[in-house]
């Protein structure tokens, strides 16, 4: 049925794990759309909690290069409905009424870092590491920007975001970005270990607490998406993007053309 991620939905723990080993598990449309059916399927199941990982040696990459290519030919109309799809499955995995778990088990970056830190915990090896490097190709981490800076802080956020710097797990833990570092081969053990705990939990609870704490940010989250969703469509009509994402494909360094606006 997914062609890009693999569903067992068959117990009380549902996993969810990307699966595109061969590609660093990197965001497709197809991935995009396919995460989103599996979370409706979960949530209309019995699961009480979801674990999200990652096949092969990396999480997710972030955005497949030849989604990036595609991006470079496309109107500002479908510009916006593209970063739109990806802002409203943002949004589904920081608002899922069920607990979710990111098992992440090698490095998650750009929009992989963004799914990997909206889960409502966050394992990873120590060999995991995190980062939004999208000024370093012309690009704009404006959809995870929205979150990321009421988890770890505007002064910590103007640091990744800004450099696009990547960070070991040690440090991600230490900004609020990781709960625990586990050794690899206990990362899926301690994942159920730690879905078995909030299994243990009145599910009514559990569903109502998450309800309370997105619903107190959820308007001014909705808010803000929009005005990303606007300026993450806009940044890819730029000479810098398609500099950025040339240089990127071609493996040079980029001459940028823009100035500061």
């Amino acid at each position: 049925m997914f062609s890009t991620l693999i569903l067992d939905n068959s117990g009380p723990v549902a996993t969810i794990t990307l699966n595109r080993p061969d590609k660093r598990n990197a965001i497709s449309a197809t991935m995009i759309a396919e995460l989103q059916t599996a979370l409706d399927e979960v949530e209309k199941s019995h699961a009480r909690v979801v674990i999200l990982t990652g096949a092969g040696k990396a999480f997710c990459s972030g955005m497949d290069l030849e989604m990036l290519a595609a991006i470079a030919q496309q109107s500002a109309a479908e510009n916006q409905e593209d970063s739109r799809r990806m802002a409203k499955m943002l949004r589904r995995i920081w608002s899922f009424p069920r607990p979710m778990i990111a098992a992440v088990n090698g490095a998650a970056l750009a929009g992989g870092c963004g799914i990997a830190t909206l889960c409502d915990f966050t394992l990873a090896v120590p060999e995991a590491k995190f980062g939004y490097t999208e000024v370093k190709i012309g690009f704009l981490p404006a959809l995870v920007s929205v979150f990321l800076i009421r988890q770890i802080g505007e002064k910590r956020t103007r640091d990744l975001l800004l450099t696009g710097r990547i960070i070991e797990a040690e440090e991600a833990k230490a900004m609020g970005l990781v709960n625990e570092i586990v050794p690899a081969e206990n990362l899926l053990p301690r994942s159920k270990e730690l879905a078995d705990l909030l299994i243990a939990a009145s599910p009514a609870s559990l569903s109502r607490a998450k309800r309370l704490m997105t619903s107190a940010a959820a308007t001014s989250v909705d808010h803000d998406l929009e005005r990303a969703i606007l300026e993450n469509a806009r940044i890819r009509c730029t000479p810098d993007f398609k500099e950025g994402l040339a240089s990127f494909l071609e493996k040079r360094k980029p001459v940028w053309q823009g100035k500061p606006e």
